[in-house]
């Protein structure tokens, strides 16, 4: 098996420069000087155009047509496909195309960095003009050589085997329940759940320490990975080094903890996926949107439910030396699942997040086409919040500026987002019916059955199966739209 042995050797190098790459890029996002921007930039494009010369190798092409002859089978057969998978998407686009793209994303990240605090719309539009030209370069070149539209290649990037087919019938489901759902939900809660507020300080060194607390609890390793701050939380690395960051509300704690808790669970997902297969394509995270599942899975599921609720609250009054009738169960309960029209996606409800998601998928999509002008993103932004979600923006950092994803050229992520939550209260309404010991041992503190069950089912198959199968097999069917919106019925509308 000599040509799959010699590709297994080159997808593993290039891994490791893309490791690399990931640093940087965590750097930048944290402890790099704000003046080596242009310095950063071109090491991750320089980076970029190396790993993508030994995708594009001469001979690489014809080392996957022999390694087909070679009747592989298992992991190594599912590597294979993985591997050519990736062969055409890097294949499609032109090297110069790819060293100009990352060192714009990189640009243009940075100046969103500086512009979104200061509402300076018209420096980050200056950037992202000529960055959603190349994405679109590259998009379409990636188009005609996969057979695919423009949109469906990115999505295929982010999430393969994705297609807008299936995001339209999963979007237009949600779009028809949401709106009168929410406005039920909140005249609920108006009614038979009003909230107390949290009384006392909760200081960003406490948070800090509540926050390790909990990673440390769930089993993060932080031998082998750290949490820092940064503009936007996100989980970058590599499994073997796994960074972390979020940032910090002094009047707000529970969004700086649900952040930790949903960037953990990205962690734990890299954590737990197979060190045998580290460094090769089927050993990665099987997509965004599984990938957004485990995130959700903690954040929104897990963490969210009376047994975490239970186990978290003596130590929430601990950290902040906190107490009365505010901070008693029920409050506490009704204070974390609250759910209000917001301006901010990370910090949304459940209820409402798809409402962000969907806003952003229609508007990528425009953006993409040309069909919308990024010199009128601001007052579309604007007008389709407040149609669908019935806030308006008061200003661009809490409107089209929010996100880091555009800056980073990243158009077709979002639909990940709100599959990746139908995935999880799949997967935990499946977690529940299979372990019925979970409510216990969460009320102790004891998560090892958790991530067990995750590891077995999600996390130790990597890319060796569809998301579609992985689902299907861990849950007993595929995925649907009324489990999650019975979910949110039971938690949202029960007495």
């Amino acid at each position: 098996m000599a040509a799959y042995a010699e590709l297994k050797k080159r997808f593993a190098q290039i891994s490791a420069i893309e490791g690399a790459s990931s640093m940087l890029s965590w750097d930048a996002e944290t402890f790099m000087p704000k003046g080596s921007s242009d310095v950063r930039g071109e090491q991750l494009a320089a980076l970029a155009a190396v790993a993508h010369e030994k995708y594009t190798a001469p001979d690489l092409g014809d080392l996957i047509a022999q390694a087909k002859e070679e009747k592989l089978e298992g992991w190594d057969a599912a590597n294979l496909k993985e591997m050519e998978r990736i062969y055409l998407h890097a294949n499609a686009v032109p090297n110069d195309l790819v060293h100009a793209l990352s060192k714009a994303q990189s640009e243009t990240t940075h100046v969103w960095q500086q512009a979104r605090p200061e509402n300076d719309f018209d420096s980050f539009a200056a950037k992202l003009k000529p960055l959603l030209v190349l994405v679109r370069q590259a998009a379409d070149a990636k188009a005609e050589a996969l057979g695919l539209s423009a949109y469906d290649a990115q999505l295929d990037t982010f999430d393969p085997g994705m297609r807008t087919t299936k995001v339209d019938h999963y979007f237009d489901e949600l779009g028809a329940f949401l709106p009168d759902f929410l406005n039920e939900v909140i005249e609920f809660q108006s009614t038979h759940r009003q909230v107390k507020p949290l009384d006392g300080e909760t200081p960003v060194g406490a948070q800090e320490a509540l926050g390790r607390r909990f990673m440390e609890a769930l089993g993060f390793d932080f031998n082998h990975g750290r949490i820092d701050v940064s503009a936007h939380p996100f989980c970058g690395g590599v499994p073997g080094d796994v960074r972390l960051t979020t940032r910090y509300n002094e009047k707000a704690f529970s969004t700086s903890l649900y952040g930790v808790l949903h960037e953990t669970g990205h962690a734990m997902y890299e954590i737990g996926l197979p060190a045998d297969w580290r460094g090769q394509p089927v050993g990665q995270a099987r997509g965004m949107s599984m990938h957004e599942s485990q995130s959700l899975f903690l954040d929104m599921q897990l963490c969210r439910s009376d047994a975490f609720l239970a186990f978290a609250l003596p130590k929430v009054r601990e950290a902040f030396g906190v107490s009365g009738d505010s901070w008693e169960m029920e409050n506490f309960k009704r204070s974390i699942l609250r759910v209000k029209r917001g301006l901010i996606r990370v910090d949304a409800d459940e209820v409402t997040y798809p409402l962000h998601v969907m806003l952003r998928y229609r508007i990528e999509k425009a953006l993409l086409s040309g069909d919308l002008q990024v010199a009128d993103l601001p007052g579309y932004w604007d007008d389709e919040m407040e149609k669908n979600i019935g806030v308006r923006p008061d200003c661009v950092g809490n409107g089209c500026m929010q996100d880091i994803h555009w800056s980073g050229g990243a158009l077709g992520y979002f639909p990940t987002y709100t599959i990746g939550a139908m995935t999880a209260s799949q997967l935990f309404q499946a977690l529940q019916a299979q372990m019925p010991s979970w409510d216990d041992e969460v009320r102790a503190g004891d998560f090892a059955g958790v991530f067990k069950w995750l590891r077995s089912n999600v996390h130790h198959r990597a890319s060796s199966v569809s998301m579609d199968d992985m689902v299907s097999d861990a849950t007993g069917s595929v995925l649907d739209v009324e489990v999650f919106k019975q979910h949110l019925r039971t938690r949202y509308l029960s007495a």
